[in-house]
C-alpha cells in the first residue's frame, strides 16, 4: 500500500509506526506540522538504516501557528488543511492514517480522500470537539459554547464520515456510538512509547551530572505545560522542599505554563525550581534516567477525552510515576493497575506533596515501583504486534 500517515504533533511514536510500516514494503510518507511552538517532536528525518520507502515530510505554513489569538489560529488551521490536501494530491496515497489534526483542517484532508477514493482512517488521540467545548464555554460562556457544540458535531460528522477510527481507549468508544459512529468501525489500539529508544539510563549519566543533578533527588517534569495542566502543583512542590538541600523540582517544557512557572520562580526565589526547554529526543534517556520519581499533570475534567502519552514513555524509564490525574483517566488506571507509582487527585496539592515526600523517602519503594513501569512495558509495547494491528485496519 500507499500509506500517508499524518501526526499533527509530530511524536514519537506514530513515526516509529510509519518505520515499521515501511520495513514491512508499504510505501510511506510521515507527514506532521513544522510550524507549531514549543513542541518536542521525535527523530523527524530519514536515518541511514530507514528502508527506501519511507520519507518524512513537514507540513509548514508561512508563520508560527499562533496557538493563543482563536481567530487567527482557526485561518491558520483552515490553511494547514489546504496544504495538507496538496500533499495528498502529490503523494497519491491508497489510505490516511491522520491524528492529532485540529477538526477544520482534518475536515479538508477527509474531503480531499473522498473526492480521490482514497481510504481514511481517523487515529483519535484526543476528543478534540468534547476538549474544545469544555475550553471554550469557560472563556466565552455563550459564544463559546455555541462554538464548541459546533466542534463536537463537526468531530462526530467526520467520524461517522470516515472509513474506520482507531482509538486509544475503550473509554472513547461508547461516546462515539451515541454519536452514531459504527460501532464495527471502531478499533481499539492503546498508545505505546519507543520501547528501544528509550533505554533505562543510570541516574548518574551526562546530562545529570551537566546539569549537576547527579548527586539530588529529582522530582522531574517532561512534556507539553498548558495552563490546564495546573502547573501550580509544581511551585507547590518546589516550596515544599526549598529547605531540603537535595531534592531539586527539574521542569523539561516550554510554553505558556513554563513561562508562567519562571515568572513563579522568580518571585519566590525558588532556586530549587530548575527549567528547561524541549531537549532533543536522542537526549531523553537521559533526562528521564536523571529524575528519582517523574511527574504528569492533567485537569479534573479532562479524565475521559485525552490520555496524556508522556506517562507511556516515563514508564519506560523505570522510574516511579507521580501523577495528579482523574483516577478513571486511562493513564491512572495503568499506573495504579501496574504498582508503577502513585495516583492522587488533580488539584489535591497536599496529596501530591505527600506522595512525593513518600517517595523520595525510599529508594526501594522507588526502585519496586520502577522495576514495575519498565516490566509493563516490556510486556506492553510490542511494536511488531502493534504494527499488525495497525495493517489489519488499514488494509480493510
Amino acid at each position: 500500500m500507499r500509506i500517508l500517515v499524518h501526526d499533527y504533533a509530530g511524536h514519537p511514536f506514530q513515526v516509529q509506526l510509519s518505520r515499521a510500516l515501511a520495513r514491512r514494503g508499504h510505501d510511506v510518507l510521515h507527514t506532521y506540522c513544522g510550524s507549531l511552538p514549543n513542541t518536542a517532536h521525535g527523530i523527524m528525518h530519514r536515518l541511514a538504516e530507514d528502508p527506501p520507502a519511507f520519507d518524512v515530510e513537514a507540513v509548514r505554513l508561512p508563520e508560527t501557528l499562533d496557538k493563543y489569538r482563536y481567530v487567527r489560529r482557526w485561518r491558520q488551521e483552515v490553511d494547514y488543511g489546504r496544504r495538507l490536501t496538496g500533499v495528498v494530491v502529490r503523494f497519491r496515497p491508497d489510505v490516511v492514517l491522520s491524528g492529532n489534526t485540529p477538526l477544520d483542517a482534518q475536515a479538508r484532508l477527509l474531503a480531499a480522500c473522498r473526492r480521490r477514493g482514497t481510504r481514511f482512517v481517523f487515529w483519535v488521540q484526543d476528543l478534540l470537539g468534547e476538549a474544545a467545548h469544555r475550553v471554550l464555554r469557560r472563556k466565552l460562556p455563550l459564544a463559546g459554547d455555541l462554538v464548541g457544540r459546533y466542534y463536537v458535531r463537526l468531530e462526530g460528522r467526520l467520524l461517522r464520515r470516515s472509513d474506520a477510527a482507531v482509538v486509544i481507549t475503550d473509554d472513547f468508544v461508547p461516546l462515539l456510538t451515541r454519536r452514531g459512529v459504527p460501532a464495527d468501525r471502531l478499533h481499539v489500539i492503546e498508545n505505546w512509547a519507543p520501547l528501544e529508544k528509550t533505554p533505562v539510563r543510570p541516574k548518574d549519566n551526562a546530562w545529570s551530572r551537566a546539569h549537576g543533578l547527579a548527586g539530588r533527588r529529582v522530582l522531574l517534569y517532561s512534556g507539553n505545560l498548558g495552563m490546564k495542566h495546573d502547573p501550580a502543583l509544581l511551585v507547590r512542590l518546589a516550596r515544599h522542599f526549598r529547605d531540603t538541600p537535595d531534592v531539586r523540582v527539574v521542569v523539561v517544557s516550554e510554553g505558556l505554563g513554563a513561562d508562567w512557572l519562571r515568572e513563579q520562580q522568580a518571585a519566590h526565589g525558588l532556586d530549587n525550581l530548575l527549567l528547561f526547554g524541549f531537549q532533543p529526543f536522542e537526549r531523553l534517556p537521559d533526562v528521564l534516567g536523571a529524575a528519582d520519581v517523574l511527574l504528569a499533570l492533567l485537569e479534573p475534567d479532562a479524565g475521559v477525552f485525552s490520555v496524556p502519552s508522556k506517562v507511556l514513555t516515563y514508564l519506560c524509564a523505570a522510574r516511579p510515576v507521580l501523577l495528579a490525574v482523574p483516577p478513571e483517566n486511562l493513564a491512572a488506571r495503568i499506573v495504579a493497575r501496574e504498582e508503577a507509582g502513585r495516583v492522587v487527585a488533580p488539584g489535591d496539592a497536599g496529596a501530591f506533596v505527600a506522595a512525593a515526600e513518600t517517595l523520595l523517602a525510599d529508594g526501594d519503594l522507588r526502585a519496586r515501583l520502577g522495576r514495575n513501569a519498565r516490566a509493563y512495558a516490556e510486556r506492553t509495547f510490542d511494536l511488531e504486534r502493534i504494527t499488525d494491528a495497525f495493517e489489519r485496519v488499514l488494509s480493510t
